[in-house]
């Protein structure tokens, strides 16, 4: 179990590098996975900047958000961390999940404007991404889900679907594992980006039938794209000086 957990540590901290070096996720987000071997617990990295998680830095939480030991002296966790919490307790199939502000994805958490997949790759946000907004149970709040309550109706919104869009926040993104999230993390992004500009040229967007969008979302999520896909990050990852050492702390 030792092994699977250093493991699990490292991937994590891989996986949160990536987001950060693929220009998704900036200071403020953060990614987890659920335990390798207790899957009423998860791992989650202490409060700071994804572009910067090591193996070190990942401690390991029970579903209702609390940590499974005492944090050290002066180590703080994220205050959102109630978000992955409800969400693995809502969704057993779900064993990674990324929270983020990706600019692209602002413009529809603020209007609304529905997301539409459209390239193959877009096929990752599902057939449908529910909106949350704090203000229908909650009224005016600092925006960030922090209660357990804001974390259950969050998770309740996002039901059985893949992505979620917060009304004047962000976005989370859940995956059966880790692999899966990086991926659907990612292309979710250039999807919004793609809508995005073609809005801004004055261009009206084609998207994919529900037929292409689900045969797409399959071939996109067998083991050879997927591993195609993280070898490719990671090579990246290791190229700019940025993959982390087992157990290495800043």
């Amino acid at each position: 179990m030792a092994d699977a957990l250093a493991k699990a540590r490292l991937d994590l901290a891989v996986a949160n590098r990536i987001c950060a070096l693929e220009g998704i996720i900036d200071a403020f987000g953060h990614v987890s996975m659920r335990h390798p071997t207790k899957k009423d617990r998860y791992l989650l990295a202490r409060s700071r900047s994804p572009e910067v998680v090591e193996p070190g830095d990942i401690f390991e939480y029970d579903l209702d958000s609390e940590p499974i030991k005492p944090l050290p002296k002066g180590i703080m966790g994220y205050g959102e961390r109630v978000i992955h919490g409800e969400i693995y307790r809502a969704r057993p199939d779900v064993n990674a999940v990324a929270h983020h502000h990706g600019m692209a994805f602002l413009p529809f958490c603020n209007s609304g404007m529905p997301l539409l997949p459209l390239y193959h790759m877009g096929a990752q946000i599902g057939e449908k991404v529910p909106f949350w907004d704090s203000r229908d149970e909650f009224g005016d709040t600092s925006l960030l889900i922090v209660t357990p309550d804001e974390g259950r109706s969050c998770a309740k919104s996002l039901g059985s679907h893949w992505l979620q869009l917060l009304r004047r926040h962000g976005v989370n993104v859940a995956g059966t594992d880790l692999t899966n999230l990086v991926f659907r993390t990612i292309y979710s992004y250039r999807n919004a980006e793609l809508q995005l500009a073609m809005q801004q040229s004055g261009m009206t967007p084609s998207p994919l039938t529900k037929g292409e969008a689900r045969k797409a979302w399959e071939r996109n999520l067998e083991p050879r794209p997927q591993a195609r896909a993280w070898e490719y990050w990671v090579t990246r990852l290791k190229k700019a000086g940025e993959y982390p050492k087992p157990g290495r702390k800043r």
